[in-house]
């Protein structure tokens, strides 16, 4: 089996741990992923061997103006390549190719697997790309969807005549090298009338659609590793500390916003564990009520705060969901509002209207995360929430198989 994506640790991390259950499973596995040296360790420690694909994904991720398209054309004509190029030499001999990240990723994935008659599995790890009449598609970059226009239908049928203008042409030319014919709908043909949403469906339910949808659960990873010595004492120390982190996000007002987390947190007589994330946020200064962390645990680390403060990505919820940790979501963009929406409606947390609170507003969150309704129905959804998603995958694979 060959798992083909591209991007930052929200895509990566899904795929290694389907990796790793295929391989329980006795099937072999590999991952196609961005050569960042993060991503690189990840792979090894847990024993799946990788094929790096692309430019490191967390320089662009920092560099790149939030939505902006500046050299975007470029960079898909780079990620189609690629598919054609180290995706497919690693597809030889596979039996299947599942592959999820930006549509050149995913459409030059099944072009690939077509070229070699394999199977192909699309997979999204959020629902909102997903073609649906009860929600609009999110904004492709440097394309604006009609104001105007309130269907959702007839939204996403902009949205697909959007990306055949922005990928089409490439797409179809490294097809036609590879004696494939044309598709004129590269959207629906990359996510297949069949794709496969890897979220849990308490915490994302997906409501039917044309698409024959098949909602595996969330794909996470078995994390056994031990929290740092440094982290431990801290947390045995006092009472369960606030954990804030904003993952993968570049979060151009950092620093403050590392600022307006930790007043919040102190505001309310708790202490804090900010993690660094690649925004490379820290703590604001040498108070013995802060401690500022890198990668670590978090299915561990969760079990034992107080609350969640996070940027809303769908590993961060999951993973707090998980633990029946409070939760409190300041969105930055892509599906994380949607995520957001989610923590409201559960009631297992609360979520900021827009990109940086200030330190009452989110003193004010987070004091209604802290209630014991709040913790109590955190708990609650916590035993709801579904285990099994990559062995539900893994043998929907090995049975096609």
């Amino acid at each position: 089996m060959l798992l083909s994506t591209y991007g930052s640790r929200g895509s990566v991390e899904p795929m290694v741990g389907l990796a790793v259950r295929l391989r329980e499973l006795g099937a072999e596995a590999r991952v196609c992923a961005p050569p960042d040296e993060e991503f690189a360790e990840l792979l090894a420690a847990s024993g799946v061997p990788m094929v790096p694909v692309g430019q490191p994904v967390r320089p662009l991720v920092v560099s790149v103006k939030p939505g902006s398209a500046a050299g975007l054309a470029q960079r898909a004509a780079d990620l189609i390549a690629a598919q054609f190029g180290p995706v497919a030499a690693a597809a030889e001999g596979c039996d299947a190719l599942v592959a999820t990240g930006p549509l050149p990723v995913t459409a030059g994935a099944r072009s690939v697997a077509d070229a070699l008659g394999i199977r192909y599995v699309h997979v999204s790890h959020q629902p909102v790309v997903l073609p649906s009449p009860y929600q609009p598609p999110p904004a492709r970059r440097g394309r604006r969807l009609p104001e105007d226009m309130d269907d959702n239908r007839k939204l996403w049928e902009v949205d697909a005549r959007n990306a055949n203008e922005m990928f089409g042409a490439v797409v179809n030319a490294h097809r036609a090298s590879s004696g494939l014919p044309a598709v004129d709908n590269v959207r629906d043909y990359a996510f297949t009338d069949r794709p496969w949403l890897a979220t849990d469906p308490v915490l994302s339910p997906w409501r039917p659609t044309d698409l024959a949808v098949v909602q595996t659960g969330a794909w996470m990873r078995s994390d056994d590793r031990p929290l740092p010595s440094d982290l431990v004492t801290f947390l045995d120390a006092g009472e369960p500390p606030v954990y804030v982190g904003f993952g993968s996000m570049p979060l151009g007002g950092s620093k403050e916003l590392a600022r307006v987390a930790v007043e919040a947190v102190r505001e309310r007589g708790l202490r804090a564990i900010v993690s660094r994330g690649w925004a490379d946020l820290d703590v604001v200064d040498d108070g013995d009520d802060c401690l500022a962390v890198g990668e670590v645990n978090q299915q561990a680390l969760f079990a034992r705060v107080a609350a969640v403060v996070h940027h809303g990505s769908a590993g961060t919820t999951t993973t707090a969901a998980r633990a029946g940790a409070p939760q409190v979501v300041v969105p930055q963009g892509a599906d994380q509002p949607y995520w957001a929406g989610r923590v409201s409606s559960l009631r297992v947390g609360v979520a900021h209207d827009g990109p940086l609170p200030t330190v009452a507003a989110l003193s004010a969150l987070l004091e209604a995360a802290l209630l014991p309704g709040t913790r109590e129905r955190a708990t609650a959804v916590a035993r709801t929430v579904r285990t099994d998603g990559t062995t539900v995958a893994a043998r929907l694979l090995l049975d096609a198989a």
